[in-house]
């Protein structure tokens, strides 16, 4: 199966670093619930991947160096996926949080950022708001803030 790179019905460009970045969020407390167990499947679809493909991925997956991409935008927009994965079982636990905070850092946001970002994602993704608006509102209250300084 070559699953390098995949493009969304939204014109982004997914890789599969992402993919599994997101099976390792699902694992990270040493099982995958039904609702992280769907939630990779309907992410797997967009890619194209069938069911039984999704399911080896998720059973043959483990630990892996994580590979941001560059841009804001893929950056925020992976860490968006990976907030959308740890709430969808609606417990968040210690872990969890202390998760997508590794992966903000490893993606290279900036300490004085952290903070605000993952409140803006936990907050934004519990409230059903999509990638873009949370895009715009991470930008307006910390990139141009933090670029003036």
């Amino acid at each position: 199966m070559n699953f390098s790179n995949f493009i969304t019905n939204h014109g982004r460009r997914i890789t599969r670093d992402h993919f599994i970045h997101l099976v390792q969020v699902a694992k990270v407390d040493g099982k995958i619930n039904p609702g992280e167990l769907k939630l990779l499947h309907k992410q797997g679809k967009k890619f194209g991947l069938t069911d039984p493909e999704i399911d080896e991925l998720i059973m043959l997956e483990e630990a892996a160096n994580y590979h941001p991409p560059y841009s804001l935008e893929d950056k925020f927009f992976e860490l968006y996926n990976i907030t959308e994965m740890i709430l969808s079982d609606e417990k968040v636990s210690e872990n969890e949080k202390k998760m997508i905070r590794r992966y903000a850092i490893a993606a290279g946001f900036s300490d004085e950022v952290i903070e605000g970002l993952c409140k803006i994602l936990m907050e934004g993704v519990k409230a059903g708001a999509d990638e873009e608006e949370l895009l715009k509102k991470f930008r307006k209250e910390y990139v141009s803030n933090y670029r003036n300084r």
